[in-house]
């Protein structure tokens, strides 16, 4: 039996246009999934290398002074008093008593020089004094003969016993003999005196400390050879006086005004943690033109011998100071054509090049004459390339955050 409806399409077909057409949304999908995937991470990129361009900086702000301020200048130790001992007597040194680093006292013995010609010369000089005491004597006795005779004479002169000539010639006699008499004790304090001399010389035999102190050097030793008078050599031995100290500082000519003796200040030591009071006592009064400096003394007590002679000392003086005057790191400065000048930060963190007038040198900082204001953000340790307007980001003042970013791994975002 046949009929007028058309027949109807196999199910087969319907599948496969399904089939075609989820494949085409499919595929649709994936394309704009993959566009957007790719703006996204093309703003990533971008994002991520805009970041890196602008710098970190660290920021800091200008301070105020106190009512006093610490001058910090290098300083050289020495001892109170130096001795340079040089040998006095000719010889060969027998011995040594002290070494460096020995305590001495005024008097004590450091040495001994075997000096037999010396010791020859003072016998024999004690000899000829014996012999010119012999002759005082001596002519004593002949002085009181010549003046008994004159007397005798005188008399029988007057009872015209004796011619007047006898009597003159023996009056002349006596008085010759009396004048003997004072040319030979003469002879005899001449001779005390070279004996005296040599004596002394003998005494340098022994090379003594000449103060309480201790031994710095010792340059001989048994059986040296020293001549007397050299001093153009080394010295035998040098002992200083550490019981107080001086230390000699440079101070430039625009601190002079604020040190004056009485002044008070502070020693440190490389090495040492203890801190040593010093009061200045005097100045130079001179400049040095060739670095505008003037030479001052301090002085300090040294009762437990901490301050070697010699050393280097930073010298912190305590000087009055303005309050109100404003004081930068050194590092903060930007050295340019223009002159000095900070970079400053607006409120956006930006850099504005700010011109200032520098005072004084306080040693890591500069007291600042004009050009910035107490509320002002400085960027410290500027490059000399950075510029007005240039875009900076602040570094983390949490020393846990710094130190969890730099061992966080940098990482890029993907492509």
């Amino acid at each position: 039996m046949s009929s007028d409806s058309p027949p109807a399409p196999p199910k087969k077909k319907r599948r496969v246009l399904i089939f075609v057409s989820a494949l085409a949304l499919c595929a649709v999908g994936l394309a704009a999934s993959g566009i957007m995937n790719r703006a996204r991470s093309k703003q990533e990129v971008t994002a991520w290398t805009n970041a890196q361009i602008v710098p970190t900086v660290r920021v800091v702000s200008p301070e105020r002074g106190s009512g006093e301020q610490d001058l910090i200048l290098p300083g050289n130790v020495a001892a109170f008093v130096t001795g340079s001992l040089f040998a006095r007597a000719s010889g060969y040194v027998t011995a040594w008593n002290k070494d460096i680093g020995a305590h001495v006292s005024k008097g004590e013995i450091l040495a001994t020089i075997s000096a037999p010609d010396l010791d020859q010369q003072l016998e024999e000089a004690k000899g000829q004094l014996v012999q010119l005491q012999a002759a005082v004597e001596q002519a004593q006795a002949n002085a009181d003969l010549g003046r008994v005779t004159d007397q005798r004479t005188a008399q029988l002169v007057t009872e015209g016993w004796s011619s007047k000539q006898q009597g003159d010639t023996d009056h002349l006699n006596a008085a010759a003999r009396a004048a003997a008499v004072s040319v030979a004790k003469a002879n005899v304090v001449a001779q005390q005196a070279a004996v005296g001399r040599l004596v002394e010389l003998t005494g340098f035999e022994q090379i003594k400390a000449p103060f309480d102190g201790v031994v710095t050097a010792r340059n001989v030793d048994i059986g040296d050879l020293v001549t007397a008078g050299g001093t153009t050599g080394r010295a035998l031995f040098q002992v200083a006086d550490i019981h107080r100290m001086r230390i000699y500082v440079n101070v430039p000519q625009a601190f002079l005004g604020n040190l004056a003796p009485g002044v008070k200040a502070t020693l440190r030591l490389p090495g040492q943690k203890q801190t040593f009071e010093a009061e200045l006592v005097s100045t130079s009064n001179s400049l040095a033109e060739s670095s505008r400096t003037a030479l001052i003394e301090l002085q300090a007590d040294n009762p437990d011998g901490k301050l070697w002679p010699g050393a280097f000392a930073e010298v912190h003086f305590h000087i009055p100071a303005d309050p109100d005057r404003l004081s930068i790191p050194l590092t903060t400065l930007v050295f340019g054509a223009e002159g000095m000048r900070v970079a400053a930060l607006d409120d956006d963190d930006k850099v504005v090049l700010k011109p200032v007038v520098v005072g004084r040198n306080l040693g890591n900082r500069l007291q600042i004459e004009s050009g910035l204001s107490p509320s002002d953000r400085l960027v410290d340790g500027a490059l000399e390339s950075i510029q007005t307007g240039d875009k900076v980001k602040i570094a983390d003042p949490d020393p846990n955050a710094v130190a969890r970013v730099k061992a966080a791994p940098t990482k890029s975002p993907s492509l």
